[in-house]
């Protein structure tokens, strides 16, 4: 069973008013086949965890590691992480002027198996997916994200994660800006890979609406760059009737 394990892991940031420590000895250990929900205020730095453990060369890493079954991915460089079965669904996912969604999916499926798939089997996997996650067929031959649509970004996340297949999969706020039909089709789509592949989820939202679709195995809150609280399912449910303000006074007073 493959394992991704963050152990004590402290970042920092440069700021314009100097070094800005974010995490603060995050520990997480999530297994193949499982889903972990990181929830918390903003600012917290749940999106600090998710790139830096992608590569983002923002972020310090001032002590502690991330292992994929025992490999440290904190010494490999974005592509080697990526090939290492590491993926990130991004907040905001950036736009490729000039790169056609259709040319960059095969170019990524390369880079990550060393050759290139069979046109007609990967033609035939690329229909399939945008038709489970409800795209036009002409979404194929659009530049990468340019002039999408919030919700077009987002499955076009999701097509990536479910036609590369990665091992382990961070989805940063991947609910952001969708409507309800919107969400529904992306969780699917999240659910469908997951059942396909086995891949474990680090899913780090603010709402509990995304949960209703994609049940969490352990929900974890972070608060002030560490994890405050630890649980199952029913912590979300908490969470969405009492809020935050227990685990920020609880920091402000430490």
């Amino acid at each position: 069973m493959s394992v991704l394990a963050i152990s004590d892991l402290h970042v920092s940031v440069e700021t314009d008013q100097g070094v800005k420590k974010i995490l603060k000895g995050v520990d997480l250990t999530v297994n193949e086949g499982e889903i972990h929900a990181i929830m918390g205020p903003n600012g917290s730095g749940k999106s600090t965890l998710a790139y830096t453990i992608a590569g983002h060369p923002k972020y310090h890493v001032e002590g502690g590691s991330v292992t994929l079954d025992g490999r440290e991915m904190l010494d490999l460089s974005v592509d080697e992480r990526a090939r290492a079965g590491l993926f990130l669904a991004m907040q905001y996912p950036v736009e490729i002027p000039g790169v056609s969604v259709s040319n960059f999916l095969r170019t990524a499926k390369t880079a990550l198996d060393g050759e290139a798939p069979p046109l007609r089997a990967w033609i035939k996997e690329i229909r399939e997916s945008m038709t489970s996650l409800r795209m036009d067929k002409t979404f194929a031959e659009r530049n990468v994200n340019e002039g999408f649509s919030g919700g077009e970004k987002k499955r076009h996340e999701i097509l990536q994660l479910e036609l590369l297949k990665p091992r382990f999969a961070i989805l940063d706020e991947t609910d952001s800006g969708l409507d309800v039909d919107a969400l529904k089709i992306v969780s699917e789509g999240i659910n469908r890979a997951k059942a396909n592949t086995g891949l474990g989820l680090l899913l780090i939202t603010h709402y509990t609406r995304i949960l209703r679709y994609i049940r969490p195995d352990f929900v974890h809150v972070f608060v002030d760059g560490r994890v405050a609280e630890e649980g199952g399912p029913e912590l979300a449910d908490r969470l969405e009737n009492e809020g935050y303000d227990r685990f920020l006074a609880d920091a402000s007073i430490a």
